[in-house]
């Protein structure tokens, strides 16, 4: 049990120390919000959306995360090198929420990134 609660606070302490960094990677976001608005239930609708780093150091995606299975994200470029950019391709496939989709549906997708 003790080996991963210090493995937990080696890490834990890698990315404090990573945050000292005099011009540290900075996450710049096309946009934070999107509708796809009105869409027929079994549809997949798709957008593209450009992140940038606009910092001094590489900029790292840990991990992307979606609010629900019917939303998919996937970045061509998991690095990013300092003013660079990747692109972000976001799917919502609208008949993963069921047949008698008639209401307002929100999902997320969360970034966890070294900034």
């Amino acid at each position: 049990m003790r080996k991963p609660i210090i493995l937990s606070i080696f890490v834990l302490l890698a990315l404090l120390f990573n945050g000292c960094s005099s011009n540290p990677p900075q996450i710049d976001l096309e946009t934070s919000a999107f509708d796809f608005g009105n869409v027929v239930n079994g549809v997949v609708m798709e957008k593209d959306l450009t992140i940038r780093n606009t910092g001094g150091e590489d900029l790292i995606i840990l991990a992307i995360i979606t609010s629900c299975d019917c939303t998919n994200a996937e970045l061509d470029s998991t690095r990013i090198p300092a003013g660079d950019s990747a692109t972000l391709l976001i799917a919502f496939d609208s008949g993963e929420c069921g047949p008698e989709l008639i209401r307002q549906v929100v999902r997320k997708v969360i970034l966890v990134s070294n900034d």
